[in-house]
């Protein structure tokens, strides 16, 4: 679609578009995918759309219409009045794949109800979403989030690894890492290379399974506390701050690169991975659009340009600060600097 060029059919199909997500968010959130996954574990067949109604607890009726929305949109065949999986919904979509997107998908249903208030938070310039997402008792909701930042991590944290060059550095602190995707992708990188992950109390549980996932444990540590108030560790010649700036107001985020900075002995290397809005404020989209995101979901925060980036980076006492060449989704950057 050029989007240079409008026409009435692209902005009445865009307007849409919400449609084809709540269908999918709905068949993830009742585990559709995978209770089709599973009649294929027990051999070739699939199931009438009674069938699999029975198995996830939909009404017949309405289970019908959806599986037809979903053979229409290339989530599942149809041979008669049997419906399997494709290749692609069982390979992302069914729980029992190790590539399952699920979690971020529900994640993203999640915050739709905050969207829908849009309008609001454009009015009044303050949050709708109720509470923030880890502050929320609903753990299905919790492990949503933190679990779907592993989904979206793990499809380019190799790619991070790669382009960011930590070759003789031995200790990394992962500030605000989450369940520490990127922790254990560069010390699988980088033998010599042991870890701290710093996040909320309530991500321990999901780090620590991470951890054994990838059998890090002994060289990767978890802490928990409050990144803007708690004591963080130091002596660290690298630290990682991935997608956790766009969660505070300017000054907290100038904040946090400055505590990050001052975690790092002398010739450390402090990275910052973010959406980043173009100097210019022309887009890109998604860093646009992730914003709002943060407009509705946060007190104050929001995507920051490069050289707002930059600027706290230099703020923050380090030196040479550059962006990196590397190969990430649109809107994505890696800024890094060294402490002198």
């Amino acid at each position: 679609m050029d989007r240079q060029d409008w026409t009435p059919s692209d902005i009445f199909q865009l307007s849409g578009q919400v449609w084809e997500a709540c269908a999918l968010y709905a068949d993830v959130k009742l585990d559709l995918f995978t209770a089709l996954a599973q009649v294929g574990q027990a051999g070739p067949g699939g199931l009438t759309p009674h069938g699999l109604a029975s198995r996830i607890g939909g009404e017949p009726r309405a289970t019908d219409m959806l599986v037809t929305a979903l053979v229409a949109m290339k989530f599942l065949e149809r041979d008669g009045n049997i419906v399997k999986l494709t290749a692609a919904s069982r390979k992302y979509l069914a729980a029992d794949s190790p590539e399952y997107l699920g979690y971020i998908i529900k994640h993203m249903s999640h915050i739709l109800p905050s969207w829908v208030n849009l309008t609001k938070a454009v009015a009044t310039g303050q949050m709708v979403a109720a509470q923030g997402t880890l502050a929320t008792d609903d753990e299905e909701e919790r492990e949503a989030f933190l679990m779907g930042m592993f989904n979206t991590a793990r499809l380019q944290a190799d790619r991070v690894a790669e382009a960011l060059d930590l070759s003789g550095r031995t200790r990394l602190l992962d500030l605000g890492g989450g369940p520490g995707t990127y922790a254990v992708h560069f010390c699988r990188r980088y033998p010599d290379l042991t870890a701290v992950v710093f996040d909320q109390p309530a991500t321990e549980k999901f780090a620590r399974a991470t951890f054994r996932q990838f059998d890090l444990e002994r060289r990767i540590e978890f802490q928990g506390g409050d990144f803007l108030r708690s004591d963080l560790p130091g002596g660290f010649d690298a630290a990682w701050l991935s997608q956790v700036l766009h969660g505070e107001a300017p000054p907290e985020a100038a904040r946090l690169v400055k505590r990050g900075a001052e975690t790092l002995a002398p010739g450390g290397l402090l990275a910052i991975q973010e959406f980043i809005i173009d100097d210019d404020r022309s887009g890109p989209a998604p860093s646009a659009l992730f914003s709002l995101n943060m407009l509705v979901q946060t007190s104050g925060g929001q995507a920051y340009t490069q050289a707002e980036i930059a600027a706290m980076m230099s703020e923050a006492g380090l030196q040479d600060i550059k962006r990196l060449n590397a190969p990430l989704p649109p809107g994505c950057g890696i800024m890094v600097g060294y402490k002198g």
